[in-house]
């Protein structure tokens, strides 16, 4: 039995590869058709880089983006764009020392079946260097010069080194680290935080090179010279402000001077300040900016200007004043009738009391206007036409008036009696129609 069946499949073993061939074409082909294959090109994807000795350093631009062109079933590409991860891009720099090197790009997907057509770039050319490392002293360079009378001492730079890193092409180049100060016309110590700059032999800026720290501190001393001195100046006043104005503030510039004297005692024995000349405030009433001279001691004398810009500052004492005003009307139609509720409104104005003494109610304007206005009742803001200089208005009250608008009366007639006289002596009356007015 087992010897004839054996023989049976032995005799038709043609037939039955046949028909599992013809299975598996029919299957590959239900496969193709419901997942075909596409052949695409990935979203750029990062090149990474593996394997570069810490010593060297990558010189130059090289290509930071790869895309893989694929063959794989759109099932795939639907996997690999909701999935960028499965898909990396890396050179291997391992074993390579300095100088020009071609490297592959490498690939992988986590993805199959899926064919790789082509890597865009599919090498990348690099340029590996030494990495350098060296501490350089910072040179200040100080620009400027105090003023007279004050000097400039050693200036202290801290740290007083900084540390360069980068590619020994470029870290060579290096000359000078320096930072630069400007000090021109201080007349205190100066500290400032300065960004180091680094140079080459002409001058010239080196760029690529990492400096640590970026800045440093940097003070500059700047003391008196003997026989010198500061002072603060006073300002002396004379006489008051007109009645009515008060006093707001007074400011000298500068508000300090330097004074020297041959004898250096002299200038130990000041009290601190100067006075000025005099200054008039008699009768101000606004603001004034004069030039004043210094009183100076026997033996002392200006290191500059020799004198001062004293600004006074001078404002009004203001009150406030209520006044009842009426309320003017304009631009009424001649057909038409206002009756204006309240006819007189209470104005607060607030002003220099000088000014406000003097305000009657016919200082001010205030109108309605009722221009191209119909019958109605409204209610209006007055205006104020005329408001004498420096017074303010406060408030208006009421803020608003009725105005009532109605069509004037129509004239009615009235008879008058005309008496005429014949000549002989008898009256002859006779009533005439007149508009009343």
């Amino acid at each position: 039995m087992i010897t004839s069946s054996l023989r049976w499949i032995l005799r038709n073993l043609s037939t039955l590869g046949l028909a599992f061939l013809l299975a598996a074409v029919v299957w590959v082909t239900a496969v193709v058709t419901s997942d075909p294959n596409e052949e695409r090109t990935s979203n750029p994807i990062p090149i990474e880089t593996t394997g570069q000795d810490p010593n060297l350093l990558l010189i130059g631009d090289i290509p930071r983006l790869a895309r893989i062109t694929l063959e794989a079933p759109t099932s795939i590409w639907n996997e690999l764009d909701n999935n960028p991860s499965l898909m990396e891009v890396w050179i291997d720099l391992s074993g390579l020392g300095p100088g020009e090197h071609t490297v592959q790009v490498n690939t992988r997907v986590d993805a199959s079946p899926i064919r790789i057509v082509q890597v865009d770039p599919s090498e990348v050319v690099l340029v590996l260097e030494p990495l350098l490392t060296k501490n350089v002293p910072v040179q200040l360079i100080v620009n400027g010069e105090p003023p007279l009378g004050y000097q400039k001492e050693p200036a202290q730079v801290n740290p007083a080194t900084v540390q360069l890193s980068g590619p020994e092409s470029a870290v060579s180049q290096v000359t000078q680290a320096r930072v630069t100060l400007d000090i021109a016309g201080a007349s205190q110590t100066v500290t400032s935080n300065v960004d180091v700059e680094i140079v080459d032999a002409d001058g010239a800026r080196v760029d690529g090179v990492s400096i640590s720290p970026g800045s440093v501190t940097v003070t500059q001393p700047i003391s008196l010279l003997r026989g010198f001195r500061n002072v603060a100046v006073k300002v002396i006043t004379e006489g008051q402000v007109a009645n009515g104005y008060r006093l707001t503030n007074i400011t000298v510039t500068p508000p300090t001077v330097t004074v020297s004297a041959a004898d250096p005692l002299l200038v130990n024995e000041l009290p601190g300040f100067i006075e000025t000349v005099p200054v008039n405030l008699s009768n101000l009433t606004d603001d004034i900016e004069i030039n004043v001279g210094l009183i100076l001691p026997e033996g002392i004398t200006l290191v500059r200007e020799p004198s001062v810009l004293v600004q006074v500052g001078v404002a009004a004492i203001e009150s406030n004043l209520s006044l009842p005003l009426p309320v003017e009307i304009l631009g009424l139609p001649p057909e038409l009738e206002a009756i204006v509720t309240p006819e007189t409104v209470d104005v607060i104005v607030t002003g220099p009391i000088p000014i406000l003494d003097a305000l009657t109610p016919a200082s001010f304007r205030l109108v309605i206007d009722l221009t191209n206005m119909v019958p109605g009742v409204y209610q209006i803001s007055p205006i104020f036409d005329l408001v004498p200089n420096q017074v303010r208005i406060e408030s208006i009250l009421p803020e608003t008036v009725e105005v009532i608008l109605i069509l004037a009366p129509t004239p009615t007639p009235v008879l008058e009696t005309v008496i005429e006289v014949t000549p002989s002596g008898t009256p002859i009356i006779t009533p005439t129609a007149a508009p009343t007015p």
